[in-house]
């Protein structure tokens, strides 16, 4: 069980910022892609402006900046990142507004959790080996059932 602490009372809220920011998001670029009739056109301004803000972060920050030698030593794996931001991006902005936005929340939802539960057991990219046990299980089980039921409208 996690010990709470005056650390973890300041990463929930953090945490759930994420997924509130997530939700606007998808719903703010689904809009776009009505703009631009274009959901990977719509990925790509969201992408450009986000670019350009990590690049103003990143310009004023006083961590040094990598040269091109260590950033070639990055291992392949590492740079598939921005690959996997585009898929998720462009398919929520595909898919939300067919789903519903609840219905889109539960599955990315669940899907996390799938994953996570398989990232945390085998300790894969480098995380903390902790295994499945059945609350984790019971609490994914329970998060897919809310998915099924977001179904019905």
């Amino acid at each position: 069980m996690m010990k709470i602490s005056s650390q973890l009372l300041l990463m929930l809220p953090l945490a759930l910022g994420v997924g509130v920011a997530m939700a606007f998001q998808t719903a703010i670029n689904a809009q776009l892609r009505e703009h631009l009739h274009s959901p990977l056109q719509a990925a790509f301004l969201s992408f450009l402006v986000g670019t350009i803000i990590l690049a103003l972060l990143v310009y004023f920050q006083s961590t040094a900046k990598p040269s091109l030698g260590e950033l070639s030593q990055i291992p392949w794996f590492l740079w598939i990142g921005g690959f996997l931001g585009v898929y998720a991006i462009s398919m929520s902005i595909y898919t939300a507004p067919k789903l519903g936005f609840l219905t889109f929340s539960g599955l990315v939802i669940f899907g996390q959790l799938t994953i996570s539960i398989l990232l945390d057991h085998f300790g894969w990219l480098g995380t903390e080996k902790i295994p499945v046990n059945w609350q984790r299980l019971l609490g994914s089980i329970v998060i897919f059932i809310g998915v099924l039921l977001t179904l019905q409208r």
